[in-house]
């Protein structure tokens, strides 16, 4: 992170955060505990939901294939739009959206997410329920990768909690894309490394972020105090130190 954004916080007490951390160190310090991502491009079939299923709705919908609600369940009218949108593409007519579907869709991060070698993605039969999209994970991934890629696997958790942490907190963009590019934010945004290809590790840290995992305790900002620039970043609450960076409320 270049800088820390001058945002004004209500005051946190450190033992309370760390207290609401207790339950995920308790639980280990690996990232295996999850048994069911929350969120990742899937192939997707009748009963998935999720923010993957809204956006493949919303564009089948403006296409004018489907004319249901736009609600993240992969329900009977979701299918026969899909059937129809992929016989009108000459695609194999099932109604499951899968890599060649979503490339003809237009959803290319969530064909270049299952092109990364998620297994898990297609193992399932269904995609999560978080509202998050394929889009918001390799977008998610490319921050870290460009912002922590020679930290520790949990340390690149670490980064892609603060990106959410933010993303819930009424003080940033309530979106990853808002959160990513808000100026001055990410050193990775400013100097062109958000447009490297993330690497599997990054995508992996990224869903153990979106599926919860927050090794930071609830971190607004990080830093590495060799490198900082802005001396307010300093007087930020240090709640823990993961490799070189310093995560802070």
């Amino acid at each position: 992170m270049k800088k820390a954004l001058k945002v004004s916080l209500a005051t946190l007490s450190a033992a309370a955060v760390l207290a609401g951390g207790a339950a995920f160190a308790a639980a280990g310090a690996g990232h295996d505990y999850f048994a069911e991502p929350a969120a990742y491009t899937a192939v997707l079939r009748q009963g998935a939901r999720g923010g993957e299923v809204k956006e493949g709705q919303r564009r089948l919908k403006s296409w004018g294939y489907y004319s249901g609600e736009v609600d993240g369940i992969y329900g009977s009218g979701t299918v026969k739009a899909v059937k129809a949108f992929q016989k009108k593409n000459g695609l194999t007519v099932d109604g499951i959206c899968g890599k060649a579907t979503y490339a003809a869709l237009g959803m290319n991060d969530s064909v270049r997410v299952l092109e990364q070698g998620d297994k898990d993605a297609n193992k399932g039969s269904s995609g999560g329920s978080s509202d998050y999209t394929g889009s918001d994970l390799y977008l998610l991934a490319r921050c870290i990768y460009g912002e922590a890629r020679g930290e520790s696997y949990t340390g690149q958790v670490a980064v892609g909690a603060v990106v959410l942490n933010r993303v819930r907190s009424s003080q940033f963009p309530n979106t990853i894309s808002g959160v990513i590019y808000q100026k001055g934010a990410f050193t990775a945004v400013d100097d062109g490394q958000i447009n490297l290809t993330p690497n599997q590790t990054a995508i992996n840290a990224a869903r153990d972020a979106m599926n919860g995992w927050d090794p930071t305790y609830g971190c607004l900002y990080y830093y590495n105090p060799a490198t900082a620039t802005s001396s307010w970043i300093f007087s930020r609450q240090t709640v823990t130190t993961i490799g070189k960076h310093v995560f802070a409320i």
